[in-house]
């Protein structure tokens, strides 16, 4: 073999550029960019310095052939021409990994299987001694990549991928690897900041993979260095000197860089679980005395190195995967963006982001940004200076005002104009519905519901909470114009109406089927007691696609309560028993309360509880038709709101509220008492009432008088009627 090497080194998709700089620097020659992988040559030497130093690169390929195949057989006789010995011993162990198609060969395990075949065999003593398999940790990592019609036999000098350390044995829930970190900070400038003696942090370390990459850069630290083996470790063709002269270079500039004066490097965690995950991959990296980690929030975050020194802050927020996480994302950014105006003016920032949508949001200007893949997911690394020209801002500023940074650390980021159009009407019907609530004594309404068709969302209040329910736009909608309007709108909200960010619940309102409504959407557990016309009610904003009150239906539970003195009280379909504990309230002698599910007749409970109600109310658990056919009990009040649509395990065949209506009523009918009266209203939007009904009973649509001032603007949200024996 000669000491001139075709060398191949791979990498994540979107860092060839960096890593062929990285790699010219360090001796490779003849450099150039493949997709996801940088060519050249080099000797031994610097095949071994690219293990030990590159940040970049996933693996280190050393080219032993290149040599066309057409066929099973060529690429067999290719590989086969080898002279395997000098390359590993017959009793060593071998792992072969291949890429490619073509030539006849579309299975990789295929490929792989000829290749194995034809080193095992061209080794295979004459007593039949040959290698092993061991495709965790052997001897030998053979790399084949068919491309074209032409095979490519490299072997693996690295072993397990060069992105793996050592130091993160423990990580979070969407860890970046070290090698695209590494790259994230290179592209941020900061080999250049640490040379100038510049701070570093992260707001939102996790478990501390920027602040240690950066450390290490920071300390001339070779990211490879505590590596224990390597790929070339069992390599026959291994040159221990040249090795052990280039660890030695490596412990020493570690040692030189660990000697001076630590920088100041700092990264905080909103998550508790993760502080010390992040301490201990830290220490096991040698920079405790480097770096420090403390939990705290976005929204206080503020760097405080000595003497007023500056540097870089950088990020990677979390990008979001369930419905309902566009607040909260995007309430984020926003703190972020509000941290940086506030607290590091003069600094540089760079945040690394798969949702660069939610990066326009943050009030501040990027004035460069460059693209990268994160895996499968692209994503945009945004480079800011935090300059006062870079904000953006919502005023202009005045002579008046004491100073520009002042201004800079107070002022919100400037609404679109689809989000300013937004918050103009939040706040006109604020003005209006909250005068009308006041003189009415209510706490929670309707605010908003699709007032401007371009923004389909349902705000409601619950005290001091904002409930939003997004519907789910039509095919015909550009997702990303209606992503777009939904962040317009969820900036606006809390600028609007002058509410906090975190009291901000978002969801989205799709058409449910089967037991989908019972579905949890979280699992916060916590509640929030409200009040309605005298009662207490217990509410929960999160878990749930509902809250446990249905707001439009108030005036139909107060008019319950005004009939329901010295009545018995009948509540189908009964959800969490709001419209009972107003029954029980109006002084109703009994109540009986029926719903399938046993997690709404727990909160029926604690509603009833919370009253001092518990006594003569029954809750029954059922299918509620079959209940009714089997009920023989009388009642001078019933109240019937029936979902849309039901398959429950817990119930036999489906409950359709369109085709089964008239069942349902014509049960409960024979269950109310002589003079009684029977409410009955549903949502669905196309429900026709059977004609045949008002033949039998005193029917009255009084859909109109149960529709509050919060509801009037869409009379379409239910439908009522009265119900009484001729």
């Amino acid at each position: 073999m000669t000491d001139r090497h075709e060398l191949i080194l791979t990498c994540p998709k979107g860092l060839e550029g960096l890593l062929l700089e990285e790699a010219t620097a360090l001796g490779l020659e003849e450099a150039r960019e493949q997709t996801s992988a940088i060519r050249g040559f080099g000797a031994l030497e610097v095949a071994y310095r690219l293990c030990l130093w590159s940040r970049l690169a996933n693996r280190v390929l050393l080219v032993i052939s290149r040599f066309p195949t057409v066929d099973a057989e060529t690429l067999y006789q290719g590989v086969h021409a080898i002279d395997w010995a000098d390359h590993l011993q017959p009793a060593g162990s071998l792992a072969v990994e291949f890429s490619g198609r073509g030539s006849g060969i579309d299975n990789t395990h295929f490929g792989a299987l000829k290749v194995k075949d034809a080193i095992v065999d061209r080794l295979r003593t004459a007593s039949g001694e040959r290698p092993s398999i061991d495709k965790l940790d052997p001897d030998l990592r053979v790399h084949l990549r068919l491309d074209k019609g032409q095979a490519v036999l490299s072997l693996d000098l690295s072993g397990h991928s060069l992105h793996q350390r050592g130091y993160r044995l423990q990580q979070g829930a969407a860890p970046l690897k070290e090698n695209l970190a590494a790259a994230i900070l290179i592209r941020a400038g900061w080999p250049r900041i640490a040379a100038a003696g510049g701070a570093l942090t992260d707001p939102m370390c996790g478990v501390g993979t920027f602040l240690v990459e950066g450390a290490m850069m920071a300390a001339d630290i070779a990211p490879n260095l505590k590596r224990e083996r390597w790929g070339f470790s069992a390599w026959l063709g291994h040159v221990p000197a040249i090795w052990s002269r280039l660890h030695a270079e490596a412990v020493a500039r570690a040692e030189a860089g660990l000697a001076k004066p630590p920088l100041w490097i700092r990264g905080y965690e909103a998550d508790p679980r993760l502080i010390q995950p992040g301490r201990n991959n830290i220490e096991r990296a040698g920079l405790a005395s480097w770096i420090k980690v403390y939990q705290g929030d976005v929204g206080d975050f503020e760097p405080r190195p000595d003497q007023n020194q500056k540097g870089l802050v950088i990020c990677n927020p979390p990008y979001g995967e369930r419905l309902g996480d566009e607040a909260s994302l995007l309430y984020l950014y926003q703190n972020l963006g509000e941290r940086l105006r506030q607290a590091c003016l003069g600094w540089e920032a760079a945040v690394f982001t798969a949702a660069p949508d939610l990066g326009k949001r943050m009030g501040i200007r990027s004035h460069k940004q460059y693209a990268f893949w994160n895996g499968a997911l692209p994503c945009k690394l945004l480079l800011i200076k935090v300059e006062l020209d870079q904000f953006v801002t919502g005023q202009r500023s005045t002579a008046n005002e004491e100073s520009t940074q002042q201004q800079a650390s107070v002022e919100q980021a400037r609404l679109s104009e689809g989000g300013q159009m937004f918050a103009n009407r939040l706040q006109k019907n604020l003005r209006q519905l909250g005068r009308w609530a006041r003189r009415e004594g209510i706490e929670c309404y309707r605010l908003y519901d699709a007032d401007m068709p371009e923004y389909a969302l349902a705000i409601d209040l619950y005290r001091d909470w904002v409930h939003v329910q997004e519907y789910a736009p039509p095919r015909s909608i550009d997702p990303d114009k209606a992503q777009a309007r939904l962040l317009d709108a969820l900036a606006a909200i809390p600028q609007a109406l002058g509410i906090p960010r975190e009291k901000v619940v978002v969801k989205r309102r799709e058409r449910q089927s089967g037991t989908r409504q019972y579905e949890r959407q979280a699992t916060q557990g916590e509640f929030l007691e409200v009040a309605e016309g005298g009662v207490k009610l217990l509410v929960n904003l999160t878990d749930y696609l509902d809250t446990g009150l249905f707001l439009d239906h108030r005036p139909l539970r107060l008019r319950i309560q005004r009939e329901a003195a010295g009545k018995r009280f009948l509540n189908l379909f009964c959800y969490t028993a709001t419209a009972t504990v107003h029954a029980a309230k109006g002084g109703a002698r009994s109540t009986t309360s029926v719903d399938l599910s046993k997690t709404y007749l727990d909160w029926a409970r604690r509603n009833l509880a919370l009253n001092g109600l518990s006594d003569r109310q029954r809750l029954e658990q059922g299918d509620v038709m079959a209940w009714l056919e089997e009920d023989r009990g009388e009642y001078d009040l019933i109240f019937i709101d029936p979902p849309t649509f039901s398959n429950s395990k817990r119930m036999e065949g489906v409950f359709d509220v369109q085709r089964d209506h008239l069942a349902l009523l014509d049960l409960a009918m024979a269950r109310l008492a002589a003079g009684g009266t029977l409410y009955f209203s549903n949502n669905f939007r196309k429900f026709a009432l059977d004609a045949g009904l008002s033949d039998r009973y005193a029917v009255e649509e009084i859909t109109a008088s149960t529709l509050d001032e919060d509801f009037r603007r869409n009379p379409r949200i239910h439908r009522a009627w009265k119900l009484q024996a001729r």
